[in-house]
């Protein structure tokens, strides 16, 4: 909802100074709504930062920023401002309650893969043993995925 763009850059740029360092970012992906129809298309981007924080202490950091940034978990997969996850951390397994990683969706969801290949093609994923980019080309989901280029203003 809302500036999507601004809200993948503030959380980004929030992340960086609240809970480690960003190293790198993909691009921003554009993808059809997944889990629910009839809303507007989600951008989705990966970062790839270093942390001192232990992986809850990160995913409570992570929850802090979405609700600074109007986020409230209400409809599941209905429309909101910002979802940040934990896709990885390091080569970890962690099964707690209301903390999976690696995260367990992903194999299925095209959006999450296109910019894990793009920043790291040969990741294995620890519990598949299989790659960003096999996991990828063998990936379900049908929504197509498209790097998103934001409008410029031009006066001419």
């Amino acid at each position: 909802m809302g500036d999507r763009a601004a809200y993948l850059a503030t959380a980004a740029e929030a992340i960086d100074k609240e809970l480690g360092h960003v190293r790198s970012t993909s691009s921003c992906y554009q993808t059809a709504a997944w889990g629910m129809e009839g809303q507007p298309d989600f951008l989705n981007q990966v970062l790839l930062i270093d942390t001192p924080l232990a992986p809850q202490a990160l995913l409570d950091g992570l929850l802090g920023i979405e609700q600074s940034l109007g986020r409230f978990r209400g409809e599941k997969y209905g429309p909101r401002t910002i979802d940040l996850d934990i896709l990885f951390f390091i080569a970890w397994i962690i099964a707690l309650p209301g903390l999976q990683v690696p995260h367990p969706r992903i194999p299925e969801r095209r959006f999450v893969l296109e910019p894990m290949v793009e920043l790291a093609p040969g990741l294995r994923h620890p519990v598949l043993h299989r790659t960003m980019r096999e996991l990828l080309d063998a990936c379900p989901d049908p929504l197509p995925v498209h790097k998103f280029v934001p409008a410029v203003y031009n006066k001419d």
